[in-house]
């Protein structure tokens, strides 16, 4: 059995077991690699036999583990026998914690996104902000798995988050813990026969989610669909199949995505089925910069086939699989392991570069000085993979269309901009120029 996870952080996929075979570079790359094993055994003895107190070898040697695969990508790394089942719970869409979705950066842990209606959200963290101290206790260089462990807790416990945002002073959040129950998919209809529909996260009820979402939306618009935005913002990926699975449902045919991995052989195209779920209904997709791989590879392949316009700013750009490996000496653990990256139906890599929108709307107002700051995306984490193509991330720079000065908070403006695509009244010019609503 064999799945990938193309998610933001981690998750689960299963592969069976793990063989190991001699490298094609030949002998002289073997004795190399053995010479260095070699160092690393002498430290290890060094270490035991003369550091200043007695130590357990144990984690030493999965913090080495952890290190030599983080040097790889941000995405790669040890999963101990805890780790590992917490990430199998976690495809679920129920765990106990605090409810984001973390990487790695600079030695801090990271906001992907927090998860909708989870205790993070509601204490307002924000996709791209950095945690760097848990309960008054340094976290900074911390492997992002020990982290994530801190983080996680039995239900109605307190934890006090240390939080560096842009241009403000680090500030404590205080958060209570709870059971992590993600709305996969949640739907409304807009202006009488919009369907609208929220996927947060790609775990395994994506898919059938969105099948309930589509009989339910056609109950609830008594004078029938007229289209359908599909919201992806501050999605941070999830499983492949499922990613595969919710595009196939506005597709009646075609390639949806494909993987490669070092070896032109590991070559897996994924295509739709004939029939659709939102057959003849116009779509917009929604994305941010919180959209990242999994919800890439939906408006990628949305956009290629011509079935959807792209409404947002310019996306993670995650366009890495990664696929977790149990490891078969005992331990219970597995490896998370970057093993190809995906394409889009056109062919192109959107490691780095991210979807850019048909449509650019930016859900704030953004200034010159909120542009000069550090992007938040896939190209700016550390050891992370190039795009082979050799393009480059549009930089940042002012969305043409922002809200108007005093635009009220509780009105979500790329929605409003999303509905007026999919009607046929979007005025860039009048957009640009509209009063704020009264």
């Amino acid at each position: 059995m064999r799945s990938f996870w193309v998610g933001g952080a981690a998750a689960l996929c299963l592969v069976g077991g793990m063989a190991w075979t001699a490298s094609s570079q030949g002998r002289s790359s073997q004795a190399e690699t053995f010479q260095h094993l070699g160092l690393f055994n002498t430290v290890l003895q060094t270490i035991e036999s003369k550091y200043v107190t007695e130590v357990d070898t144990g984690p030493l040697i999965e913090s080495a583990i952890e290190g030599m695969l983080t040097s790889l990508d941000p995405h790669s790394g040890y999963l101990n026998a805890e780790e590992f089942r917490d990430l199998q719970q976690s495809t679920s869409g129920e765990y106990e914690g605090i409810g984001i979705e973390v990487t790695g950066e600079d030695g801090f842990v990271k906001v992907v996104a927090p998860i909708d209606n989870s205790p993070a959200s509601r204490a307002g963290l924000l996709s791209g902000d950095r945690i760097s101290a848990i309960d008054g206790e340094s976290i900074v260089g911390l492997p992002l798995n020990d982290a994530v462990q801190k983080m996680r807790g039995p239900g109605g416990t307190e934890i006090t988050i240390t939080v560096n945002r842009a241009e403000q002073e680090p500030f404590d959040v205080t958060i209570v813990r709870a059971r992590v129950v993600q709305e996969t998919v949640t739907w409304r209809v807009e202006r009488n026969s919009v369907g609208y529909v929220r996927i947060a996260t790609f775990n395994e009820k994506a898919a059938s989610r969105l099948e309930e979402a589509s009989r339910d939306l056609r109950r609830q618009a008594k004078n029938g669909l007229s289209g359908i935005v599909l919201d992806l913002r501050t999605n941070p990926g999830g499983l492949l199949d499922q990613a595969v699975a919710v595009a196939d449902m506005f597709l009646d045919g075609g390639e949806i995505v494909s993987t490669r991995g070092r070896d032109p052989s590991d070559y897996a195209p994924y295509n739709a089925r004939r029939g659709e779920a939102f057959k003849g209904l116009p779509v917009v997709v929604l994305i941010n910069a919180g959209s990242a791989s999994a919800s890439e590879i939906v408006a990628g392949a949305l956009q290629d086939l011509a079935r959807a316009k792209i409404v947002g700013v310019t996306s993670f750009g995650k366009g890495s699989v990664q696929t977790v490996l149990p490891l078969q000496n005992g331990a219970q653990g597995a490896l998370r392991l970057t093993t190809g990256k995906y394409y889009t139906p056109s062919g192109r890599s959107i490691q780095e570069t991210g979807i850019e929108p048909d449509v650019e709307v930016s859900a704030v107002r953004v200034s010159e000085a909120d542009i000069e700051r550090e992007e938040f995306s896939e190209g700016a984490l550390r050891n992370a993979l190039r795009n082979e193509s050799g393009e480059e991330r549009r930089k940042a720079h002012i969305p043409a269309d922002q809200p108007p000065e005093n635009w009220p908070e509780e009105r979500d403006y790329q929605l409003e901009r999303a509905l007026d695509v999919l009607q046929g009244r979007y005025v860039l010019e009048v957009a640009q120029a509209a009063p704020a609503p009264g």
